[in-house]
């Protein structure tokens, strides 16, 4: 299991891959405790892979944000609650509009604690008649993690008109309404 130190020692890592990385910063960067939110690519077989190759679904990788957290002020537990409600789970074929691998969803462990809250929380919500369908989402060792280009950090700060757009028709909004509210 490939695990990255975070800055400080009392600083940890998560990593959720939830579909367009673009909409996934926002809900976590939101949060006391947390220290950056890091729009990237994992989980594939490309060394240093650009958004081109991420896009065509021949990397491997799925578009995801890795969030430095202070665990004293957020738990993993809190970030885990987080992620849920802003995916369709039991998609296995992307997210909303953005088709393909490299928009499916994952949770990217960095540790056996991680993998344990992760299991648990998956199980439960598996269990909890949210949803008529299957929980989809796979619970992944993490790997490396590439940052995205620099233009796809912190986009809806950098393009707020266009990301409120994408995301009004995504879909996403709609469906976290209607399942997770």
């Amino acid at each position: 299991m490939a695990s990255q130190q975070s800055q400080a020692p009392h600083l940890q890592l998560a990593t959720f891959a939830g579909g367009c990385f673009w909409c996934m910063v926002k809900p976590f960067d939101q949060w006391d405790g947390v220290h950056a939110v890091i729009s990237g690519y994992t989980g594939g077989h490309v060394d240093n892979p650009t958004y081109e190759q991420v896009k065509t679904q021949t990397s491997g990788h799925l578009e995801a944000v890795q969030i430095t957290y202070d665990p004293s002020l957020i738990s993993y537990k809190q970030m885990l609650e987080l992620f849920w409600a802003q995916i369709d789970p039991t998609d296995d074929g992307g997210q909303f509009q953005d088709r393909g691998e490299s928009y499916t969803t994952a949770i990217f462990v960095h540790n056996e604690e991680q993998r344990e809250l992760a299991e648990a929380s998956r199980e439960a919500l598996m269990h909890s008649g949210r949803f008529d369908k299957p929980i989809v989402t796979p619970i992944r060792d993490a790997m490396v993690f590439y940052p995205a280009e620099d233009y796809h950090q912190d986009y809806y700060r950098k393009e707020p008109e266009h990301y409120k757009q994408d995301r009004a028709v995504s879909g996403r909004d709609a469906f976290i309404e209607q399942h997770w509210k």
